[in-house]
């Protein structure tokens, strides 16, 4: 059996695969760790584990006494070093930052400085500061014209929504494109009015707005669909 085993080494601070003599005494191997890791050999406790990412400890390495190789260890298995009191170890120093004293700066005072981001910003007029936009975004080309037969995309599997286009463009209700579109049969959701104004006409239920995205438009005839006696 080899002596050697290739190892990974963690700690808080690093990280590092080491080739270590399974005849070294746990004494001996922290005294190695705390140059690989920086933990003094009193503040470490070491566990063994079978990967990094693993949290189950496959054993304890404690004993001072022991070597190395009475814990069977294995390639590429992972020694955790666990720092028990970082406040006195220089790494513990590093990454403890609750000994770190906060700079607190209040919300009128940053408003005051003008080495900021946000005087920058304002300065530049850059994001929320930008001056609004007075040109009208463009409307993509649509190919989509008042009298065509349409059909409209439904979530109901099988489900044909066919009816003629009676109105396309913007509308006071939303902003954007919008198409109208009278059903063939009353599947709709208004009488092409919505929020009191009137858009085009229709029967009571045969009307609805719709992206353009959702209107497909060609040769589209006029089906009937058989309503079962629960949905008259």
């Amino acid at each position: 059996m080899a002596s050697i085993v290739k190892l990974f080494v963690v700690s808080p601070d690093t990280r590092s695969e080491r080739r270590l003599d399974l005849h070294l005494t746990i004494e001996q191997l922290k005294a190695k760790l705390e140059l690989i890791t920086g933990i003094p050999v009193q503040n470490q406790k070491i566990s063994l584990h079978n990967g990094d990412g693993d949290s189950q400890v496959v054993a304890q390495l404690d004993d001072d006494a022991k070597p190395l190789g009475y814990y069977s260890v294995r390639d590429f298995q992972t020694i955790k070093v666990v720092d028990t009191n970082p406040s006195t170890s220089f790494t513990g120093q590093l990454s403890d930052v609750s000994q770190v004293e906060k700079f607190e700066l209040s919300d009128d005072a940053y408003a005051q400085r003008t080495d900021s981001v946000l005087a920058y910003k304002q300065q530049h007029k850059v994001g929320r500061f930008a001056p609004p936009s007075t040109e009208p975004t463009p409307e993509p080309a649509v190919n989509i014209s008042v009298g065509s037969r349409c059909e409209v995309e439904s979530t109901e599997p099988g489900l044909n929504k066919r009816g003629t286009v009676r109105f396309i463009g913007q509308t006071e209700f939303a902003a954007g494109l919008w198409v109208g579109v009278e059903y063939d049969e009353p599947m709709g959701k208004n009488d092409g009015s919505l929020k009191g104004v009137q858009y085009f006409s229709c029967r009571p239920n045969y009307g609805v707005f719709v992206r353009p995205a959702k209107v497909t438009v060609g040769d589209f005839p006029v089906e009937e669909i058989d309503f079962d006696d629960e949905e008259i």
